[in-house]
């Protein structure tokens, strides 16, 4: 079987990392509805007792990462919320003011007899720049930082040795700085940015940004999708 870090150099030139090309357009500035929201502590003993594993990422915009991963055969389901902060329960504004210290993350919950971790770790190096610090296209902070929280030793150790593999093999040009830390706590975001894109896809967020990243995905990943 071809390994991981060949098989992403031969996807690379197929998906590149798509970055906004339209000055102006952000996550945040699209987002103008008040919070009113009361936020919600999720823990993994939930997930667990449904018989499914969970991936928590971060990498941009938590609505880029959703859609990108609801698409994914075995992922039984993806919610966008915050994590790796220091306060309880934070709410949208403070979180993009990068006062809370958390990130935009999503928390993958998938069928690991139908998807490995390591397929979900190969779509999260390839749809997004893990080189670019606190930023991704116009959505810049420390919020939309690329991050993996891990919740086991297993996940530390895949994550930590991809990321070496991938900078060992000169896959990008400069270094990888995803941040690779121990999961604590994750916070469910406001419901208006649950299951975002396939509510928004007329948005011009989701038109320039989300849709062109999910064509290459699909392209790319075309045996991985969930069957239509």
């Amino acid at each position: 079987m071809q390994n991981p870090i060949q098989q992403f150099k031969n996807m690379k030139s197929n998906l590149m990392v798509c970055c906004l090309l339209f000055i102006g357009i952000s996550c945040q500035s699209q987002t103008e509805k008040k919070n009113t929201t009361k936020k919600q502590e999720t823990t993994m003993t939930t997930i667990n007792e449904q018989n499914l594993d969970s991936a928590i990422f971060g990498a941009g915009c938590f609505w880029c990462l959703e859609a990108i991963y609801q698409r994914i055969d075995g992922v039984e389901k993806v919610i966008s919320g915050y994590s790796g902060g220091f306060i309880k329960n934070p709410p949208y504004r403070e979180v993009c003011e990068g006062t809370t210290g958390h990130a935009e993350v999503c928390k993958i919950m998938y069928d690991p007899k139908k998807v490995s971790f390591e397929t979900l770790l190969s779509v999260f190096w390839q749809t997004h720049d893990p080189t670019t610090l606190n930023r991704q296209g116009n959505d810049i902070g420390t919020q939309y930082r690329s991050a993996i929280f891990y919740v086991n030793e297993e996940q530390k150790e895949l994550a930590e040795k991809y990321k070496k593999d991938l900078d060992d093999s000169g896959a990008f040009k400069n270094p990888i700085v995803t941040e690779i830390t121990a999961y604590t706590k994750f916070y469910l975001a406001e419901d208006y940015h649950q299951n975002y894109y396939n509510q928004n896809s007329s948005q011009s967020y989701c038109q320039f940004v989300i849709a062109p990243k999910l064509e290459k995905f699909e392209k790319v990943f075309g045996e991985k999708l969930r069957k239509k």
